[in-house]
């Protein structure tokens, strides 16, 4: 039922294939064509080919008369208008995901300087409360002692 996939390196070798063949083909009809064709056949290929590109460049002239909003849809440009057609609110409400982004990273930042601070309270309360002076702490000897594991 499924069949499987090939890989992208095998379908990658036969686009170049593909390519290679279709340069193939198309040099052997172009050599073909020049040998085959009159000079009767090549001027009105020629001409054929200037109307073609004359009634191209009339439509894209046409296309660039066009209006620049084509529709509208929810209340926004479909396509283009510029920022004059385009409510302010909207413009606003695109700004909006970057605003809650910026509150986030403020608000995870202060969670984790108050983390930091209140482990930090909690080990001075530590040290302080206990029956060893704090100088006993900084003794490499005691420290070694703490390392290591008690039966």
């Amino acid at each position: 039922m499924n069949e499987p996939r090939p890989s992208v390196l095998a379908l990658s070798r036969a686009d170049a294939a593909q390519a290679r063949f279709a340069l193939l083909v198309t040099a052997a009809l172009s050599e073909h064509q020049s040998l085959a064709t009159g000079p009767d056949v090549d001027a009105r290929l020629r001409f054929a080919r200037d109307q073609a590109l004359a009634r191209a460049r009339e439509s894209r002239q046409g296309m660039a008369t066009a209006p620049d909003v084509v529709g509208r849809a929810g209340g926004g440009a479909v396509l283009g208008g510029g920022p004059e057609a385009t409510p302010w609110w909207l413009r606003l409400g695109a700004l909006l995901p970057l605003a809650v982004l910026l509150a986030g990273l403020m608000l995870i930042d202060r969670h984790y300087a108050r983390s930091q601070i209140e482990a930090a309270v909690e080990m001075d309360a530590a040290i302080l409360a206990d029956d060893l002076p704090p100088e006993a702490y900084r003794d490499q000897g005691f420290v070694e002692f703490l390392k290591t594991a008690r039966p």
